[in-house]
């Protein structure tokens, strides 16, 4: 009696502990949106009652709700190969990486990668500006030290994907990871950023956003944006 007893309250003890584990949800942010457009003028408002999206990353999958991608599969954060990220592919290919999931790959043509169930491709001129949109994810609270964002883009019009050590060579801005929205959910704050498309010929380039979580870590969305 003694023994059983003894073992029942082990079972309800171990219980007890896993009943109580709640599995921490990853947390690295991606592109949630290339092109977004304020809808008032001259106030950065990064959410969604805030602005619209126009443009979105490669294959990136409609009506989900602002930063949950980190736990739907495929995910959106992509890592680069840890020891040598700037030799790491650009852009996920569902497979590479330390955090495969989503497939970031050129489609032939590239319009394949929108429309449907996919966002649109972002469609602008030289000279405009882009806003770009991502989720803070727990990496953009009050006193924390704020990481950057790269901008890079292809100088190759309606071409293959370039290699990430030519698109660092093509780095057209860089964003400050904590310009946020306030708010109590440090995981769901919106977050953005804006800079003027750079001299290009009308075509479809390659355009990477880039953002270094610690050293050597560097997360990555891929889109193709059409200058006319």
């Amino acid at each position: 009696m003694v023994l059983k007893s003894s073992f029942t309250i082990l079972v309800v003890a171990t219980l007890a502990v896993f009943s109580s584990y709640t599995p921490q949800a990853e947390a690295h942010s991606w592109a949630d949106c290339i092109d977004w457009k304020f809808k008032k003028s001259g106030k950065q408002d990064w959410s969604d009652k805030g602005g619209k999206c126009t443009g979105y990353a490669r294959r990136y999958p409609l009506n989900k709700a602002f930063g949950s991608l980190d736990s739907a599969w495929p995910n959106r954060h992509y890592q680069q190969v840890h020891k040598n990220p700037s030799s790491a592919l650009a852009c996920s290919n569902r497979k590479a990486g330390a955090e495969p999931g989503s497939d970031e790959t050129r489609a032939n043509p590239p319009s394949k990668a929108y429309g449907g169930k996919y966002g649109k491709m972002t469609v602008t001129s030289v000279g405009d500006t882009l806003c770009v949109r991502w989720p803070a994810k727990n990496h953009a609270a009050k006193g924390q030290k704020s990481s950057k964002v790269q901008i890079n883009l292809s100088k190759s019009k309606n071409a293959k994907d370039i290699s990430q050590k030519e698109l660092l060579k093509n780095t057209i801005a860089q964003l400050t990871f904590s310009n946020c929205n306030s708010g109590k959910n440090e995981d769901r704050r919106p977050c953005g950023g804006c800079f003027k498309v750079p001299v290009r010929a009308k075509g479809i380039y390659l355009l990477q956003w880039r953002w270094m979580l610690n050293k050597n870590e560097w997360y990555t969305s891929c889109a193709d944006i059409q200058i006319k």
